[in-house]
């Protein structure tokens, strides 16, 4: 039974209950008397108050709206898909003589219609009852703004116009579209127009989402896992006959706190309850929250780490002294924390959403971060989704992914994760600020099979994503959900149109890395009269050397504390004695003691330099009693050491721990270099990111520019210590500092205990020829790999292009009402796909193409027998957009968009200001 809103707002009890109407008949209608009765007990009348809150009006808003939807999709359809065709409802025929009933109720209703302007419409109600007010309007193109009694309908081709505009635009707001319907109406904005348009707007989408559900079940394509399994050709649509790849499949993960939500304010009741369960991109919070126990309290990383990290989640301003192991790696994260010190502001509900990629862009799944950082959870919770969904030998990019496959081993996912061959790297730009021994182990340049996909596809996806986060900040758990849901589907829908695109141009980089790099390293190899396995053996060896550099020796931390003691004595020693000359020499030669007097003192008294005489003196005393406080150390060491003679600076002992000491300097000044200059790449990636306005870019320059000072007073710190060094290290030059590739030379420059210089791999030559060695055989892998996704997707379009006629007959057969909307779906995909075959035949055209260019056939299907000319009789329009495909073929590609052209914008500002 519907919930009325309106019914009981009006209604009281007067007092006592009195029934007027039988008052009425007992007095014989005397309405004098009546009347003089109803005057007389009105200040007596009581009024029930009605104590339902905003809350209450929203849950019976939405119940009513509920059962109405079924009828709305059926109205729906027919107006749009049955326009001049004869379609048979799916309903019996009527019986014989039974005679429609006709209808009996006209209403007029007040319309919005972008396109037509119109003001009202009549609409026509049966008198049956089975008919409504919703379906009746639907069934006209219109959606009301009540389930019941609409004041404003609005037209479905307006609402459809905004849901499109949304998701190309995610940032643009129902307010903004409203204020531009008043516009077009030439009637002033009110704020109740922003609301009706947003209730109307909230049945379209549950329209539209039962119908998209309906096609999909049509085509088979509604299983809980459908779409991970086969959003992306090229990941998923795996051949019979294809060769076996390294890694089956590559995804990104990480974290952004841009899409935060406000949580509610004090004790204010939330009125909008919903929650929006019809999204397969979303892991469930409890799920997620099971993972919370995975993560051990007491890690390594919890000690080691220190909780100095910006709010940013990425730079990090930790003077810890760095690991040959990933704790290094920790410090330099947040994300790599302990989920302890993983907080967030009290005030947000959300703080972020955690997604996840595969290398092509589609998204697998995504899951909202609530009331916490980046915490282990929420990996965990995508990794054993994967595990369990994708198969093995998954390959898992993170920006901490040097930490995080310790956090999977340490979990209950370990030995499965182990076991399907699976591995974690970092990102590709994100590793190079990690320390060079991860590099040497976890950067996607020195992993096989890794081609040369660099796995930064998140970072790519939040600069998009970020529009989204205008409109969802103050917005409810369930409106916050649906925004991210249409953002969600349409970078899919983009991804897939740009599938084939990509492939094309990875193939086309590969080609011109062996063209153009192959060559060099060979002659660079002739020229050193090395071969290319020497240059794999070199980096093997370059690879051991740095598991162990930057270990600190073990020392006698006893002798070292000594030695300093005695440096800082002799320090001590000579400033005392230099303060007490001063103030010796501070008295007249020709000094009497006088008495104080009231006569003015003259010139060459004592009192007349009172101020500098007691300035030398409290300089002497302070010196003297610092020389006797570190004497005293010095003595109690002595004793406790069992040193009968002082070491001096010719001791054996001293000088071998004097060496350590200058190491461990250089050490620490070499970390601190290290550190800002970590810290101005990271600078330099945020100014690059779309999104950062004015004044951010221009503090972020303002901010490089101290750390440029700050770099250079660090590196003469370097050089000094560089210099006390036996022998001295060759210093370093600001030019080298600020240089992007001088990231790698940092643990290089770290060693000072073993002679690497006969070290072939020492050699900046060889290591040069090393990097792009392997760069080479990076691209011949993406290549092989390119040649196994292009085929993947040229037998999904025509396996699924069989899949379309075959389900369109059935459709027919059975005069299904989701025809319309299944062939509409069929019509936009096929017009897609032939815009993919098309890149396509140019990947088969480029000089070197090694790859097949016949169809295969699925695992688990009979092989197929068909070309590129017999898709074009499938409905494929393959000479369409030619111009598109000569701008390709001539190395153009496509146009940057606005948002590449912002990035590229700020950060030519941003140098050009350095």
């Amino acid at each position: 039974m519907p919930v009325d809103d309106t019914d009981t707002l009006s209604q009281g009890n007067t007092a006592d209950d009195v029934d007027l109407d039988s008052l009425k008949q007992r007095t014989n209608g005397d309405n004098a008397f009546f009347e003089e009765i109803r005057e007389t007990l009105r200040p007596f009348a009581r009024f029930q108050r009605d104590q339902r809150t905003w809350k209450h009006r929203l849950t019976g808003f939405h119940q009513n709206w509920r059962p109405l939807i079924a009828g709305m999709v059926e109205a729906y359809l027919r107006w749009k898909y049955n326009h001049g065709v004869n379609v048979t409802p799916t309903q019996p025929p009527p019986p014989s003589g039974y005679n429609p009933p006709s209808p009996n109720i006209e209403l007029e209703i007040t319309t919005i219609d972008i396109y037509t302007l119109s003001t009202s419409i009549k609409i026509a109600i049966l008198s049956t009852g089975e008919d409504t007010t919703a379906s009746a309007l639907a069934e006209m193109g219109f959606v009301g703004n009540a389930p019941f009694k609409p004041s404003v309908a609005i037209s479905i081709k307006t609402l459809e116009l905004y849901r499109v505009l949304r998701r190309r635009k995610p940032s643009f707001s129902v307010e903004a579209f409203v204020k531009v319907i008043s516009d077009l109406y030439l009637i002033p904005y009110r704020p109740r127009y922003r609301r009706m348009f947003a209730d109307a707007f909230d049945v379209y989408l549950d329209i539209i989402r039962v119908v998209n559900q309906r096609v999909k079940a049509s085509l088979s394509q509604d299983g809980p896992d459908w779409r991970v399994l086969n959003a992306c050709p090229a990941c998923s649509y795996e051949l019979n006959d294809e060769p076996n790849l390294i890694f089956r499949r590559m995804y990104a993960i990480d974290g952004n706190d841009s899409l935060k939500r406000i949580a509610r304010v004090g004790a204010r009741e939330i009125g909008d309850t919903r929650c929006f369960l019809d999204s397969d991109y979303y892991i469930p919070t409890e799920e997620v929250d099971q993972w919370a126990r995975e993560v051990r309290p007491g890690s390594a990383r919890d000690e080691n780490f220190e909780d100095s990290t910006s709010d940013n989640g990425e730079e990090q301003d930790s003077t810890n002294s760095e690991s040959p192991d990933q704790g290094a790696c920790a410090n330099n994260w947040k994300a790599a924390q302990s989920d302890s010190k993983k907080r967030m502001w009290g005030v947000f509900a959300e703080t972020g959403l955690f997604a996840s990629a595969c290398r092509h862009g589609f998204f697998l799944w995504v899951a909202d971060m609530i009331r916490s950082g980046e915490q282990s959870k929420y990996p965990l919770a995508i990794t054993a989704r994967a595990l369990q969904t994708l198969g093995p030998r998954l390959l898992q990019g993170y920006d901490i992914g040097c930490v995080f496959k310790k956090t999977i081993a340490s979990s209950s996912l370990g030995p499965k994760f182990d076991e399907s061959e699976s591995r974690c790297c970092v990102n590709a730009f994100h590793g190079y600020s990690h320390n060079f021994t991860c590099q040497t182990k976890n950067h996607p340049n020195v992993i096989d099979g890794m081609g040369l996909e660099d796995l930064e596809t998140m970072e790519r996806i939040f600069s998009s994503s970020n529009q989204v986060a205008a409109v969802t900040r103050y917005a409810s758990a369930y409106h916050r959900r649906v925004f991210i849901d249409m953002f969600l589907q349409q970078w899919d829908d983009d991804k897939y149109q740009n599938l084939a695109s990509m492939l094309f141009n990875n193939y086309r980089q590969a080609l011109s890395i062996i063209d153009v790099e192959g060559p060099a390293v060979e002659e660079t190899a002739h020229a050193l009269g090395i071969s290319l396995s020497d240059l794999e053996t070199w980096h093997h060896q370059q690879a051991e050397f740095f598991e162990t550099i930057g270990e600190e020796s073990p020392w006698d931390i006893h002798a070292v504390t000594y030695v300093e003691l005695l440096q800082d004595l002799d320090s001590a020693t000579s400033r005392a004695e230099t303060s007490s000359a001063k103030f010796l020499n501070a008295v007249p030669y020709d000094y009497q003691f006088n008495l104080p007097s009231g006569d003015a003192p003259t010139p060459t008294t004592y009192s007349s330099e009172l101020s500098r005489t007691r300035r030398l003196e409290s300089e002497r005393r302070y010196a003297q009693e610092r020389q006797d406080r570190l004497l005293r150390q010095v003595l109690e060491l002595e004793v406790q050491m069992g040193i009968a003679k002082r070491w001096t600076p010719d001791t054996p002992e001293y000088v071998e721990t004097a060496c350590y000491i200058h190491e461990r300097r250089y050490h620490q000044a070499l970390n601190h270099l290290q550190r800002l200059v970590v810290q101005r790449l990271f600078e330099l990636h945020r100014l690059n990111l779309s999104g950062i306005g004015y004044k951010a870019r221009t503090h972020l320059a303002k901010s490089l520019q101290t750390r440029c000072k700050t770099i250079r007073s660090a590196t003469e710190a370097y050089n000094r210590a560089a210099r006390a060094l036996d022998p001295p290290r060759p210093p370093l030059d600001w030019s080298q500092v600020s240089h992007y590739s001088f990231l790698d030379e940092f643990n290089l420059l770290r060693n000072t205990r073993h002679d690497i210089t006969n070290a072939p791999w020492a050699n900046p030559v060889v290591r040069e020829a090393i990097k792009k060695f392997l760069r080479v055989r990076r691209a011949r892998e993406e290549i092989d790999r390119c040649n196994v996704e292009v085929r993947r997707l040229y037998t999904s379009i025509y396996d699924e292009d069989r899949k379309f006629d075959d389900v369109l007959k059935g459709l027919i057969n059975r005069n299904d009402s989701i025809l319309g909307a299944t062939r509409e779906y069929c019509v936009r995909r096929r017009r897609v796909n032939a815009f993919l075959l098309e890149r396509i035949r140019c990947t088969f055209e480029l000089d070197g193409f090694t790859g097949s260019r016949t169809l295969g056939s699925r695992k688990g299907t009979h092989p197929s027998c068909a070309d590129i000319g017999k898709l074009a009789g499938c409905g494929y329009v393959i000479g369409d957009g030619d111009d598109d495909i000569d701008g390709l073929k001539d190395g153009g590609g496509e146009e940057i968009d606005e948002a590449e052209t912002d990035q590229l914008d700020g950060l030519i500002t941003f140098v050009s200001s350095l």
